[in-house]
C-alpha cells in the first residue's frame, strides 16, 4: 500500500473533498495540519515545488497536487494504480 500524506487546514472544503475520496477508496493517509505561516506549510510548499494552496497531496513522496488533481487521477482511472504501489 502506498504512503499517502495530505497537508490540510481547518474549514477547507477542498481538503475535506480530497480526504473523502481517499476514505471511499479505503486507504490510510497521514494528515498534516499546515496553517499559513507554519513550518508544516513551508514544508508542503517546498515539497510541492512552490504550490501554496491546500490540500497538498503526496503519494509515496510524489507530489500529486490538490483535490482537483486527485479527482482528475480518479476520473482518468490512474489513482488506483498509484494507491496500490
Amino acid at each position: 500500500m502506498a504512503k499517502i500524506q495530505i497537508y490540510t487546514t481547518e474549514f477547507c472544503p477542498y481538503c475535506a473533498r480530497a480526504k473523502a475520496l481517499l476514505e471511499r477508496k479505503g486507504v490510510a493517509y497521514e494528515e498534516i495540519y499546515a496553517p499559513n505561516g507554519s513550518e508544516a506549510r513551508r514544508e508542503a510548499i517546498a515539497r510541492s515545488g512552490g504550490r501554496t494552496t491546500v490540500p497538498q497531496i503526496f503519494i509515496d513522496g510524489q507530489a500529486i497536487g490538490g483535490s482537483d488533481d486527485l479527482h482528475a487521477l480518479e476520473r482518468a482511472g490512474r489513482l488506483d494504480t498509484l494507491l496500490a504501489a
